[in-house]
């Protein structure tokens, strides 16, 4: 089983910056693709940020240019960068990891939420 911790987010300005983590835990084989989502209330969970292991990023386009998805392998740890934040990047945070745990015998697939980090930029 993967446990995720998140940390980093708080209450900020508009124009200030943040800096998620999300830092897995657990028999990890390896780690496929990294994405970040938030949802805001009464609102659906979005993709803002994916990262593959090959590198290929994904945002969505109203982080574009702000925010900055990035892993350390060695630490099994997501980040995100988040810059230039506007109220409307008001939101709970949630990182996803898919990867592949082991065992003695066997490779089986995973994918794990953290906990949620609220991110709230004040006007």
């Amino acid at each position: 089983q993967v446990q995720l911790v998140e940390s980093g987010g708080g209450l900020v300005q508009a124009g200030g910056s943040l800096r998620l983590s999300c830092a897995a835990s657990g028999s990890i084989f390896s780690i496929n693709t990294m994405g970040w989502y938030r949802q805001a209330p009464g609102k659906q969970r979005e993709l803002v940020a994916s990262l593959t292991t090959g590198g290929i990023t994904n945002y969505a386009h109203s982080v574009k240019g702000r925010f900055t998805i990035s892993r350390d392998n060695a630490k099994n740890t997501v980040y995100l960068q988040m810059n230039s934040l506007k109220p409307e990047d008001t939101a709970v945070y949630y990182c996803n990891l898919r990867g592949y745990t082991t065992t003695t015998t066997s490779l089986d697939p995973f994918a794990s939420w953290g906990q949620g980090t609220q991110v709230t930029v004040s006007s």
